[in-house]
């Protein structure tokens, strides 16, 4: 599979993370091209990274068997539109890593008839522990399935889903779900410094009790709601802290949350998509 050649077009965050993450699973550099119009990141691919740094899109494209669509979502429609007659001459697999652009719209603005697979990493990818939600339309084999997926679990873990509708609430959980966590976790930190705690051992040990949770769970086949019950011993410190969340209605504002966010994702799928 490292035979094949891959084409970035865009040198962003997401994109540093993907080359790095290739790089560090023994993909060859020089069998990755980056696109990039600013010249200082184009610098940072070339020698810091060690492959291929091109202006041009097209040069990208051009004897790419994967073409990897990392530019921001208003700039989409007309990179496509002007890359159009070079990806339909190559017809690569393309992977957009672009938020909120659908299959439709991507086969609209190249010219059609392209694998395509969207996928929806999240930021932690930039320290290799990202979650992407991917969809592949019908062009899409097995073999590019496994090329798709190769390529995003260099920079952590992937799930496969049936319907393209379907990475709104990926967006909604794992895109948007960082933020989620931050959230209660600056929370906690405010209240431990409110009962005393330095703010640096506040800020260790809600990070560190966040982190052994999730590594609790990763490692448990055990659902969420048993892990939990274990923890709140009857009568305790945890129990009635949880009796308070549920009197402010926790569950019912997070699911208030997530569907505010699965709206906002389908509508502006919609916008992005208009001509």
């Amino acid at each position: 599979m490292q035979n094949l050649t891959i084409g970035f077009i865009g040198g962003g965050n997401m994109a540093r993370s993907l080359v790095g993450g290739l790089l560090n699973t023994g993909w060859p550099r020089d069998r990755i091209c980056v696109s990039e119009p600013d010249e200082e990141k184009r610098d940072f691919f070339a020698h810091q990274m060690g492959v291929r740094a091109v202006a041009r899109n097209e040069a990208a494209i051009e004897g790419a068997d994967v073409v990897v669509l990392a530019v921001k979502p208003q700039v989409s429609r007309d990179m496509l539109l002007s890359a159009e007659q070079a990806l339909q001459q190559q017809r690569p697999l393309v992977v957009s890593i672009v938020a909120g652009i659908r299959e439709r719209d991507i086969q609209r603005w190249s010219g059609g008839g392209l694998a395509i697979v969207r996928a929806m990493p999240n930021t932690p990818a930039l320290v290799g522990s990202g979650a992407t939600g991917l969809y592949a339309n019908e062009l899409v084999d097995d073999e590019k399935r496994d090329v798709a997926e190769s390529l995003l679990r260099a920079v952590g873990t992937t799930a496969w889903l049936g319907e393209e509708k379907m990475l709104d609430a990926v967006t909604a959980l794992s895109g948007s779900g960082p933020a989620y966590f931050m959230y209660f976790m600056e929370a906690l930190e405010e209240a431990a410094n409110k009962h005393g705690l330095a703010a640096d051992t506040a800020r260790l040990l809600t990070l560190e009790t966040c982190l052994g949770a999730a590594k609790l769970a990763i490692n448990s086949d055990e659902d969420l709601r048993e892990l939990r019950r274990r923890v709140t011993s009857p009568g305790g410190t945890t129990e009635r802290a949880i009796e308070v969340m549920n009197e402010a209605k926790l569950p019912e504002i997070l699911h208030r949350a997530f569907d505010a966010a699965v709206k906002k994702a389908s509508e502006l799928g919609e916008i992005l998509g208009r001509d």
